[in-house]
């Protein structure tokens, strides 16, 4: 059996992977469950997104699900629910490094985005100067080397994102645009219709803005084929599937084996 390396935030380890454009494969946990969680730890995935958005997490659910990756190879991300600064004060204060900022759709809520990661006089961040993130104030130095360990990634997710995409790639700061396929599917009149042939064209661009910024692009790919397919067009940070939809899918297929 291969022999892993656990996850260690700081510094931070995952930003450096993904600045150096290396293939970084992970997958959603949305059942909110510290259990589950450990075992997509144990998979050996680059990352796994702890959804704030989508899926019924709280402080109270995040927390226990990031201390159960602590001794895996995975890097925790977190989607917040909203690009919401107060929000993610309380994220950074629980630990987390690696932000996964939803539906940001011009340059004024990237800028937003980042500065709320970052400790003043670079961003607005409120400070405690003892809190889980670093180690209860036991981490020596931690206020001169925290901001330069925060990875902010954001969610391409409408047509006016595809359109600011160049800008915010190029705002320094912003290390990922990330296309959310569905919402922006959505946004564009094709509910429920990713491939599109007009979405997909959106999503090339996004994917060539990051580019021509020297930024990963990354994308949510549960179908294998579509993984395949963005991962040739270049991205690098591709979530493959979820705990949900794995578990759903299984236990559906292990029912259906004796169905009459």
């Amino acid at each position: 059996m291969t022999q892993v390396t656990p996850y260690q935030p700081f510094p931070n380890s995952f930003k450096r992977d993904l600045l150096a454009g290396k293939k970084l494969i992970g997958c959603w946990s949305a059942l909110a469950s510290a259990i589950t969680t450990e075992a997509l730890g144990v998979a050996g995935f680059d990352w796994i997104l702890l959804d704030g958005e989508h899926a019924p997490n709280d402080m109270g659910t995040l927390i226990p699900q990031l201390m159960a990756l602590k001794d895996s190879p995975s890097a925790p991300v977190v989607r917040p629910s909203w690009n919401n600064p107060v929000e993610i004060k309380r994220l950074l204060d629980a630990g987390f490094y690696n932000f996964l900022i939803p539906f940001v759709e011009n340059i004024d809520e990237a800028r937003k985005a980042v500065a709320a990661t970052r400790y003043p006089p670079q961003g607005m961040r409120g400070v405690s100067v003892s809190q889980r993130s670093n180690r209860y104030g036991t981490v020596p130095d931690y206020f001169k080397g925290a901001n330069e360990q925060m990875c902010v990634m954001v969610q391409i997710e409408g047509p006016a994102g595809v359109a600011a995409a160049p800008e915010i790639a190029a705002l320094d700061g912003i290390d990922c645009l990330f296309v959310g396929p569905s919402d922006l599917a959505a946004g564009m009149g094709h509910l429920g219709n990713a491939n599109h042939p007009e979405v997909q064209a959106a999503i090339t661009s996004v994917f060539a803005a990051a580019k021509a910024a020297g930024k990963p692009c990354g994308i949510l790919a549960p179908v294998e084929a579509d993984a395949r397919r963005y991962m040739a067009m270049g991205a690098t940070f591709v979530a493959v599937g979820s705990d949900l939809g794995v578990f759903r899918a299984a236990t559906q297929a292990l029912r259906d084996k004796y169905r009459d």
